[in-house]
């Protein structure tokens, strides 16, 4: 694996991470059709665990399969697939090598009545994604939850252990949770401020959510507004939470949300790549289409990242 020198950049801002983990940060970085040139899309499917089988799978019953995400991911020339345990050992052999995974060690599940609390639990080790060939774990923190500091000591643990052994830390960031409102969730405020504490607690890779111009804390709509920082657009927010990662030191990638239609995807995508953000993990936008639909729509993400559409 040759490494092109958009890759080789990216990797020098990782400056304390032992070879081991640079390799698997390579891995993902060179891997699918936007091998090479510092932009991911990435698929997670963690959606079973999080909002359950039927809601998950339903619309396209191949789904239920953990076979047929990979097949997915490996078939779009996609960067990465990202699963919890169960998942990934589903089709760890038969997949071995033909794609970087994340172990997802964290998840939650809507069954769950914790609200001001948000919390996840720990379903996943740095030995199972050693045991299983992964290239990286998966965690993610509430930011804002009553519960944030002791997930925050958990990475903190796990990403030392993982780092130990080679394996690259990606961190999802979602501000929920406390006295955050719901609209207060994708504030631009809230998300750089989620994503700057990623940044902190040591993750390679940082995924949250696309940032609305609303901005939820008083202290620091004044900041903006006296600043003069543009929020104006989703590229510029995508801008600013890039910036929020040590000035773009930092991978930060965005998620794809719930489910929309097909331009709205697109357009999103676009302001994404022209804000400077490094991609997208794109789940249920994806799997819940059938097949074919699927694969037309993430080879159109792909060529939007190349700046062909």
């Amino acid at each position: 694996m040759k490494l092109s020198a958009r890759v080789k950049k990216i990797l020098a801002n990782y400056e304390s991470d032992t070879p081991g983990t640079k390799a698997n940060l390579a891995r993902i970085l060179m891997n699918g059709r936007l091998g090479g040139t510092g932009n991911l899309v990435i698929l997670p499917v963690d959606q079973g665990f999080e909002h359950g089988p039927a809601r998950s799978f339903a619309p396209n019953p191949d789904a239920y399969d953990p076979h047929y995400h990979y097949q997915l991911a490996i078939d779009a020339g996609l960067s990465a697939y990202a699963a919890p345990l169960g998942m990934i050992e589903a089709g760890a052999d038969t997949f071995a090598g033909s794609i970087p995974t994340i172990l997802k060690v964290n998840s939650a599940n809507s069954l769950s009545r914790v609200k001001e609390g948000a919390d996840q639990a720990v379903t996943g080790s740095v030995r199972d994604a050693l045991r299983l060939g992964c290239s990286a774990i998966g965690f993610t923190i509430y930011p804002g939850s009553d519960a944030a500091y002791d997930q925050m000591e958990e990475i903190r643990a796990m990403a030392e252990e993982a780092k130990a052994h080679g394996l690259a830390v990606v961190m999802w960031s979602y501000a929920r949770g406390g006295s955050l409102s719901k609209q207060g969730e994708t504030a631009i405020d809230i998300i750089a401020y989620a994503a700057h504490m990623a940044a902190l607690l040591g993750a390679h890779v940082i995924k949250v959510k696309p940032p609305t111009e609303h901005l939820e804390l008083d202290a620091a709509k004044k900041v903006y507004e006296s600043r003069k920082i543009d929020v104006s657009t989703l590229s510029a927010r995508i801008r600013h939470v890039v910036q929020s990662c040590f000035n773009g030191r930092r991978i930060v990638v965005f998620s794809g949300g719930e489910a929309k239609d097909l331009d709205g995807v697109y357009n999103e995508i676009r302001q994404i790549r022209d804000g400077g953000g490094s991609g997208s993990i794109i789940g249920r936008n994806t799997f819940q289409r059938p097949r074919d639909e699927a694969l037309k729509m993430l080879d159109t993400i792909i060529d939007i990242y190349k700046n062909k559409a």
